[in-house]
């Protein structure tokens, strides 16, 4: 299984997924433990937040994007992609995967289980990072 890890900066997990070009890829699945096969850079233009939803996309061939925060339009167009968006608080894109492997983060689209009255008008959390839940 193919596995994204949106990370600006290819050394930690970064949030704002809709705008993001940089992911680091990993496959996961069987015996082996996940391992980074690919890095992403893509160009301005390929950032998801105003692609063209019909037009084939590099995340296209993806299982789950583990992002560290996305919003519900992100999380609409991947589905329609065939790709489940994970949120996490996991910092080091290896240990978000493995979380993610060992059923300790959820679906962004599952829902959340923090205040959103530290959240402003837009669904930001005052941290900066963007709650990607359904309330």
């Amino acid at each position: 299984m193919r596995i994204a890890v949106s990370s600006q900066n290819y050394r930690t997990v970064t949030g704002h997924a809709g705008k993001a070009r940089r992911f680091i890829v990993f496959e996961a699945g069987g015996l082996e433990p996940p391992r980074e096969i690919e890095r992403l850079d893509l160009d301005a233009n390929m950032a998801i937040h105003g692609f063209d939803q019909g037009a084939a996309h590099p995340l296209d061939s993806m299982k789950v994007l583990i992002t560290g925060g996305a919003g519900e339009g992100f999380v609409r167009n991947l589905a329609t992609r065939g790709v489940l968006v994970v949120a996490t608080n996991e910092s080091i894109p290896l240990l978000a995967v493995e979380a993610f492997l060992d059923g300790r983060v959820k679906s962004a689209s599952d829902g959340c289980n923090h205040d959103h009255s530290d959240l402003d008008g837009e669904g930001h959390a005052h941290g900066g990072n963007t709650c990607s839940c359904n309330s």
